[in-house]
């Protein structure tokens, strides 16, 4: 395997089970199910997914897969940043000075709070 591919397929992997758990759409997807989701071949992917149980970033149970405890905050941190410029406050929405430049967390909650306009600087 293509150790760069390993990581960019690893970050894709980690997002999407991170999205689909938070979602509640599945916690235990297969990787027929995930394959689906990413648009790769399960027959592809599934060689990936096992190599992410042996680095214990997942967990296996029978045909499903599932997020270990460091999966889960890999898979949280790598959602993030590739959220952030779509959880970032847009022009005129906050003052530079707004806790919501904390984090993309931060943007993230004072967008929702923006959008019930309970906003707070």
């Amino acid at each position: 395997m293509d150790e760069l591919e390993v990581l960019r397929i690893r970050d894709e992997v980690l997002q999407a089970l991170y999205w689909m758990h938070s979602e509640g759409i599945s916690s235990t997807p297969t990787a027929v199910e995930l394959g689906r989701f990413l648009a790769v071949p399960e027959s592809l992917l599934t060689a990936y997914l096992d190599r992410f149980v042996a680095d214990a970033l997942l967990e296996r149970s029978g045909d499903s897969y599932s997020l270990s405890g460091t999966g889960m905050e890999d898979g949280k941190r790598t959602f993030a940043d590739e959220m952030a410029d779509l959880t970032r406050p847009t022009h005129g929405e906050c003052d530079a000075d707004c806790w919501c430049h904390d984090s993309p967390e931060a943007a993230a909650e004072c967008l929702h709070e923006h959008a019930g306009s309970t906003h707070r600087n």
